[in-house]
């Protein structure tokens, strides 16, 4: 399972979602600016305050790292 936080303005983002669909994987999308739920959420996974953070099957990249996410959904 793939999941990535986000905003709708973050350019990092947005290549992130890109990214996934040139390659064929299905995602679920939380947008952290619409619910404060989310950004504690996102918080407590990552450490970070900033997107994209992308878990792959509980394997947490913060950022676009296209290495790292090759790495992780090879592991899937």
């Amino acid at each position: 399972m793939v999941k990535i936080y986000s905003t709708s303005w973050c350019p990092w983002c947005v290549k992130a979602k890109d990214y996934f669909k040139i390659k064929g994987v299905e995602y679920s999308e939380i947008n952290v600016a619409d619910e404060h739920e989310f950004r504690e959420e996102v918080f407590a996974v990552s450490g970070q305050r900033s997107v994209p953070v992308i878990d792959i099957n509980g394997k947490i990249i913060v950022g676009f790292d296209r290495e790292k996410i090759d790495r992780a959904l090879e592991e899937k």
